[in-house]
């Protein structure tokens, strides 16, 4: 059933006359700015400050994706770059998560390879690490292909795995070893039942099963990326008998009194702040995860 839901969201939010609602107007834009940190580094700085103060970590993301020149994955190369300078000038605490396919994957992978290279030296220069968030199915494999190549050089780039694709299980198996820390998450993408599980109930399964390994690993920094209360419960209890470190993360924005509580209680959050121009793919996907979303979005259309 939440597929079908995910799967009809997206179908509308790809309509031309709702992409127009979202992206040129006001209160389009006062919703992206509840889940976006604005358009300029500068922006994303600023929040990521403020978040900091609050006691929560950030992971930076420059949005963007599937890009099809070299042009367009050596400015997206560029901009980590710049923003990883950003990090370590401002003093934050933060590290950058990127997207393969910004930088070129899928139509030049040496040239993603060489970007992902260049961003895993300069991060170990200013004593910082890189997040590789996970994209569709089709890419899952070239991206635990090139997360082990890079990881062997400095040990300091961490990956996302999603709960409910029917790899992952043998794919966490293979990438503990490599160290750094992995982001677990259900998954974001609409793929169908050859490459993932497609109930709600057999991917919170999915995700306790693995969070269950992950936790005991002492190998890797488990990153226990939810918003799900049940799934955070089982991360508590499973963290008593943990003896190394690990963290939630969240998305900015969403289930922010949450995000307040677990740092009063003591629990170390990362915050995933997304910035840039191309945010529309990015806020889609979000109501398409909580379709509760949509009606922050109403609320906002009618002055509420």
């Amino acid at each position: 059933m939440k597929a079908l839901v995910v799967r009809t969201v997206l179908a509308i939010t790809s309509w031309g006359w709702v992409r127009r609602l979202f992206t040129k107007t006001r209160v389009g834009r006062r919703v992206a700015l509840r889940f976006v940190a604005g358009e300029s580094l500068d922006e994303a700085a600023t929040v990521a400050r403020r978040l900091n103060e609050s006691g929560m970590s950030v992971s930076l993301d420059y949005l963007g994706e599937h890009v099809s020149t070299p042009e367009a994955a050596e400015a997206a190369r560029d901009a980590y770059l710049a923003c990883l300078e950003r990090i370590a000038s401002d003093g934050l605490e933060g590290n950058i998560s990127i997207k393969l396919t910004q930088l070129g994957l899928g139509f030049d992978d040496d040239l993603c390879a060489s970007a992902l290279i260049s961003l895993s030296d300069r991060a170990a220069l200013l004593g910082l690490t890189v997040t590789i968030d996970m994209e569709e199915g089709d890419f899952t494999g070239a991206t635990l292909r090139l997360y082990e190549a890079t990881q062997r050089r400095h040990g300091n780039l961490g990956v996302a795995i999603q709960a409910y694709l029917h790899r992952t299980p043998a794919d966490l198996d293979h990438i503990i070893p490599l160290g750094g820390h992995i982001r677990l998450c259900k998954g974001a993408y609409d793929e169908g039942a050859a490459l993932a599980l497609q109930s709600g109930v057999d991917i919170d399964s999915a995700y306790d099963r693995l969070l269950a390994r992950l936790m005991v690993s002492s190998e890797t920094i488990p990153a226990i990326a939810t918003h799900d209360a049940d799934r955070i419960q089982h991360a508590l209890d499973l963290a008593v008998r943990r003896e190394g470190p690990w963290e939630f993360q969240m998305l900015y924005g969403i289930r922010t009194k949450l995000q307040r509580e677990l740092v009063d209680a003591g629990h170390t959050l990362r915050v995933y702040v997304p910035y840039g121009d191309s945010w529309y793919p990015y806020l889609t996907r979000r109501i398409a995860e909580r379709p509760a979303n949509v009606w922050f979005f109403v609320r906002a259309l009618l002055g509420r």
